[in-house]
């Protein structure tokens, strides 16, 4: 590079909105933006989530509401949560057919499943009395090799209630190769699975769990999600062993504040990778917007932008229909 001002002006290429949108680097689409929702066993009216301004846990009846404004949108994929009103320590409406995650597949799918990609979370959490995102051991650990089992039985019910894309999110170790050999066994070789196989012990998930109802004394996840702190390495080891246990996709999660590692997840593998802008990155945003302190639609926009940027191919964030009509 040898030109210098004055011959040398970036600012040519930044003069008109035309020139600007002509030589963007970074384009969001509807298809790459996956809506994740709630859905709640046994109330008649959505029911506002206090730490997540516009977000709902919904009825069977919104969440159908809500799937068709997104496909209508063009929303790429919808992602279910389900909170069931029965909670145990073995999490036993996780692969109950009338359990409410496995009840709202079967409705959307039938109605929805040609428009968009309807998926479900598959993990324990939501599911037990304690939080946690597996099976308890005696002396109160999570039991790895227990909750694979779980993980597995759960996969299978989501699939046969027509789930189309299979998500574990509780970073248990091996999580992938169980599920992909159980749908595999089941007749189910041809759902996929996005694999949570980057996902941190963060600070940002807070509202999530008041999304799903998780008690407030579950203590922590530090011992199977990942260290903020811990190296690139780590997480570069876990996406490849997903890929080698037959992930389709990977995540990264959460994806505001670890743009790194998302960078160098999709420099890794030649699969699709996705990005969680989870909760507490929707949270803040919404906040400072709503004290005036920030514009919400840039901040909206500029954030998305980081994270297609990155290298996230597809991006899991609550304003998935909001932005999808906007584009």
């Amino acid at each position: 590079m040898t030109a210098q001002f004055p011959a040398a002006r970036p600012r040519r290429l930044r003069r008109t909105p035309a020139m600007r949108r002509m030589v963007t680097g970074v384009r969001l689409h509807p298809a790459e933006l996956i809506l994740p929702l709630f859905v709640k066993e046994g109330i008649s009216e959505p029911q506002p989530v206090g730490s997540m301004p516009g977000v709902v846990q919904h009825t069977r009846d919104s969440l159908l509401k809500a799937v068709h404004e997104a496909a209508e949108a063009g929303v790429g994929s919808v992602m279910l949560f389900g909170v069931p009103e029965e909670k145990d320590a073995y999490g036993s409406a996780a692969d109950d057919p009338e359990g409410i995650t496995q009840v709202a597949l079967r409705e959307v799918t039938a109605e929805f499943g040609d428009a968009l990609v309807v998926g479900a979370d598959t993990c324990l959490d939501e599911v037990t009395d304690h939080g946690h995102c597996g099976v308890l051991a005696p002396d109160g650990t999570v039991d790895n090799d227990l909750t694979l089992e779980r993980y597995a039985s759960m996969a299978v019910a989501q699939a046969r209630a027509g789930s189309q894309l299979i998500s574990p999110s509780g970073m248990m170790d091996g999580q992938v190769r169980a599920i992909r050999r159980a749908l595999d066994g089941a007749g189910f070789a041809e759902v996929p699975i996005l694999a949570y196989s980057a996902k941190y012990a963060s600070g940002f998930y807070g509202p999530f769990r008041d999304a799903v109802e998780l008690p407030k004394n579950f203590g922590d996840r530090k011992a199977y999600q990942q260290d903020p702190a811990g190296p690139v390495g780590e997480s570069l080891r876990e996406v490849a062993l997903d890929v080698a246990e037959g992930a389709d996709m990977v995540m990264v999660k959460p994806a505001g504040a670890y743009l790194d590692v998302l960078h160098q997840v999709k420099a890794m593998v030649d699969v699709p990778v996705a990005a969680y802008q989870v909760s507490g990155e929707y949270a803040m945003i919404e906040a400072a917007a709503a004290n005036g302190w920030i514009d919400r639609e840039r901040a909206i926009m500029e954030s998305l932008i980081a994270i297609r940027r990155a290298g996230a191919d597809l991006i899991l964030t609550y304003w998935a229909t909001e932005v999808a009509r906007r584009l």
